[in-house]
């Protein structure tokens, strides 16, 4: 399964849908404080997020939290960022990757980024966009990964499907 890292997320739209696309794939969503939004029930009620029940959500009050809790992210971890010096399409994602992500006003924060600097990979784009936006950038990164591991668990098919 796939493990989805947002560190310090500022803007609950964004969480909410990475958290719809942790729901579709079947991913966990990992949150590292401090958040920019309310995760209570009571929030995430008010929101409608209704699919929110469909996501295993993990919460650390700081990256030493999470690295403390979760060793087992050091084997596979892939750092998404614009200052990568090189294309997501170099990484080879396994079925149990995770993937970290930076906040919307600042990305990932630069010690974390020098610690794991041959795992930093970015997604091509012109050289005036600033980035592109974060919930787009996780779909992207997690269904490439799915994809490089033969989309486990998900159906291929829909239902206009011969059958």
């Amino acid at each position: 399964m796939l493990h989805i890292v947002l560190v310090e997320p500022e803007i609950p739209q964004n969480c909410g849908n990475v958290a719809r696309t942790c729901a579709a794939t079947g991913s966990q969503l990992h949150l590292i404080r401090p958040l920019g939004f309310d995760i209570s029930e009571k929030a995430v009620r008010r929101a409608g997020l209704d699919y929110w029940n469909l996501v295993e959500v993990f919460d650390y009050e700081n990256l030493e939290d999470f690295f403390r809790r979760r060793p087992e992210a050091e084997r596979d971890l892939w750092l998404t960022t614009t200052k990568a010096p090189r294309s997501y399409q170099e990484a080879r994602f396994t079925a149990d990757s995770w993937l970290f992500f930076g906040k919307e006003t600042a990305g990932l924060p630069l010690a974390l980024r020098e610690r794991y600097r041959d795992r930093c990979v970015r997604l091509p784009m012109v050289s005036e966009a600033r980035s592109l936006n974060l919930s787009n950038t996780v779909a992207v990164c997690v269904y490439e990964a799915l994809r490089q591991n033969g989309f486990p668990g998900l159906l291929g098919t829909g239902e206009m499907a011969w059958g």
